[in-house]
């Protein structure tokens, strides 16, 4: 089995250490980084709100260059928020925020957005982490969407790290996902026949006008239009890095099998939309709290189904010799509870000072 590189994208929230409101000094704090020698000029990159920024690691072939990475970006940017004022937050959603937004970064795309669809833009206030993983071809790349489509509800409750948002709990372990649900074209995605209809399907997204660039496909996991890769966008920005490495090993051995039972003639398993849509849903809804809905439409525990998933992606996660790193980090998943548990009992104990106290500790490297 081919080794397949992987790379790691993270947005992140810059909070006002006193008020621990979304502060709009991204541009600050970006120029800060930049200076930084240890730091590229592609790597840091801005986001759709002057309250948000976004790293993003170079191409790489193992989770421990992952890893190095993601822990020098974090530190660059930790640095250059404090250095101007602010502190970096990775959370899917501010637990607590005004009710105007932050200001719009000043880029022609981010303002035609805002004129699509002004309520969503002010709203989308939110982070997340994509994990991008090298395919040989684009119709490789549709196959591999075919068949990861069905895991996409089980990252989005690992990975789960938006329960407060305008300082009130969602009841929702992700509200992340149902923020980005509201865009027309988002969600896992459909099934295509092979790459001409998705090719064909695009085209008439495009052509009325419902999206107006290939960067508009929402759907949690696609064909990247920059890079030769599956991008999985589904997960909630996480806490800490070594969770981004974990869903980094996770998602190229979910690639990995896709494409080794593709050129096997296994049968993809059949989920009907409105299925795999209920079950991502349910999956925002509780995280890893209770139960999850797997594609065959039964409601199991959530250790069940993580259990499948790493018996799925056993065989590739050896391949790449990663999976002692991966388990072990799933396993302290299972016994500690997503970043959402986490914020929920830091809420207890301390209200949501504690909340966020919790989230830039633990967004911070030192």
């Amino acid at each position: 089995m081919s080794l397949y590189t992987v790379g790691v994208e993270e947005e992140y929230l810059l909070l006002d250490p006193a008020t621990r409101l979304p502060m709009p000094a991204a541009e600050q704090v970006r120029a800060a980084a930049g200076l930084e020698p240890i730091a590229g000029e592609d790597e840091i990159q801005p986001e759709l709100s002057e309250a948000q920024v976004e790293v993003a690691t170079p191409v790489c072939t193992s989770l421990d260059e992952i890893g190095g990475h993601l822990v020098r970006l974090r530190h660059v940017l930790g640095r250059a928020a404090e250095s101007n004022g602010c502190r970096l937050a990775a959370c899917g959603t501010p637990p607590i925020k005004e009710e105007s937004p932050p200001p719009l970064t000043n880029n022609p795309r981010y303002r035609a957005m805002r004129a699509q669809a002004p309520q969503l833009v002010a709203e989308q206030l939110v982070c997340g982490t994509h994990v991008h993983v090298g395919v040989p071809d684009p119709e490789i790349g549709v196959a591999v969407l075919n068949r990861i489509r069905l895991w996409l509800p089980v990252l989005v409750a690992m990975s789960a790290n938006s329960p407060f948002w305008a300082g009130h709990d969602t009841g929702f372990a992700s509200w992340r996902t149902v923020i980005f649900g509201r865009w027309p074209v988002s969600g896992p995605p459909p099934h295509f026949a092979d790459l001409a209809d998705h090719e064909k399907r695009v085209q008439q997204l495009l052509t009325c006008g419902v999206i107006f660039d290939p960067g508009q496909l929402y759907w949690q996991a696609r064909l990247s239009s920059r890079y030769p890769t599956v991008e999985v966008r589904c997960l909630d920005v996480q806490l800490r890095a070594d969770d981004a490495v974990m869903f980094a090993g996770i998602v190229r051995a979910l690639v990995a099998t896709a494409i080794n039972d593709a050129k096997a003639g296994v049968p993809v398993p059949s989920c009907p939309p409105e299925l795999l849509q209920g079950a991502n849903w349910h999956a925002a809804r509780h995280g890893l709290s209770g139960s999850l809905i797997d594609y065959e439409g039964r409601r199991r525990s959530a250790g069940d189904v993580l259990s499948q998933l790493m018996d799925h992606i056993g065989p590739a996660l050896d391949a790449a010799d990663d999976s002692r790193e991966v388990a072990s980090l799933v396993h302290r998943l299972l016994r500690e509870g997503t970043p959402a548990d986490r914020q929920r009992r830091a809420l207890l104990r301390g209200g949501l000072r504690a909340v966020t106290d919790l989230i830039i500790t633990e967004s911070a490297v030192t």
